[in-house]
């Protein structure tokens, strides 16, 4: 099942996408009164759900409000997370490769998670424009991630029961600047900048995938393929992730966790294929869909 934030006349709603992907039908056709998605994520039960995964089956005529995909306005799932994303990187075995190549340092294979947070005060809705910063960057550059969304508060899970705190995926182009990251010397300010954290289309949640999602991951720019590979592939799992961070730290519900990228980023040609205006990114998930968004001055 696929859950929605989307606008109608500049209004926020949240919805679900019918089962053939053609129309969308308000939540509030349900009866559900949830303003956001976040709301949903934190409030939503097992039978509210499994309504909805019911009356996603419905022909349109059969539900009110229910409108064409094609005349609203998809935004970002969660447009204004509550806090910063948290990312991995170098979670791709191909990836830590060209990665360690760019920055022409010896390669080696993590033994632990890299982790690192982004800041994202607004996603960048599906068909929105990824801003160049031409003023702070040459080395654009695009990373198809899947995200994982948790539906509740998480403190010392263990492995085994990290599936049950999974509300579901979606998918992250986690935009980078790649010079601002190495004159930095760390991911943060060139992984932030506004306009940096294109989110959607929608969330496949949890129960429509299998645990560990073993799902094709792929970008294309400007339609030519540029990374292909398949979750299957992590370096570190999402059970092992999430649990170790729980270790530590209280991760609230609606918290957002992009998995990494796999091989086939701007940085890992030669020479470098970075982004420039006018380019357009798409990144395709199994299972989710696509998510595409033009590079804009």
């Amino acid at each position: 099942m696929k859950l929605l934030t989307y606008a109608i006349n500049k209004k926020e709603l949240t919805g679900v996408l019918n089962r053939e992907g053609t129309f969308v039908y308000p939540l509030s056709a349900a009866g559900m009164e949830y303003r956001t998605m976040k709301e949903v994520i934190r409030e939503i039960g097992p039978s509210e759900l499994e309504l909805l995964d019911h009356i996603s089956g419905l022909p349109p005529y059969e539900v009110s409000n229910a409108a064409p995909l094609e005349d609203i306005k998809i935004m970002a799932p969660i447009p204004v997370p509550d806090q910063d994303i948290i990312c991995l990187g170098i979670n791709y075995l191909a990836h830590a490769e060209e990665s360690a190549r760019f920055k022409k340092e010896a390669f080696s294979k993590p033994d632990q998670a890299v982790y690192f947070s982004k800041r994202v005060n607004r996603a960048t809705d599906p068909g929105d424009g990824i801003p160049s910063h031409k003023e702070l960057t040459s080395q654009l550059d695009y990373e198809a991630e899947l995200a994982v969304i948790l539906k509740k508060d998480a403190k010392d899970v263990a492995l085994e029961d990290v599936e049950d705190y999974i509300f579901g995926y979606t998918i992250m182009n986690d935009v980078s600047a790649r010079e601002v990251q190495t004159a930095h010397r760390q991911w943060y300010f060139g992984k932030s900048l506004d306009g940096f954290t294109p989110l959607g289309p929608w969330i496949v949640t949890a129960d429509s995938v299998e645990f560990p999602p073993k799902l094709r991951i792929q970008s294309r720019v400007n339609g030519e393929l540029r990374q292909d590979s398949n979750t299957e592939q992590f370096i570190h799992g999402i059970a092992e992730v999430v649990s170790e961070l729980s270790r530590g730290m209280t991760l609230k519900a609606g918290t957002i966790i992009a998995t990494g990228t796999p091989a086939g980023v701007g940085m890992g040609f030669d020479p470098p294929r970075f982004l420039k205006p006018g380019d357009v990114v798409e990144c395709v998930i199994e299972g989710i869909g696509t998510l595409k968004n033009p590079v804009v001055e």
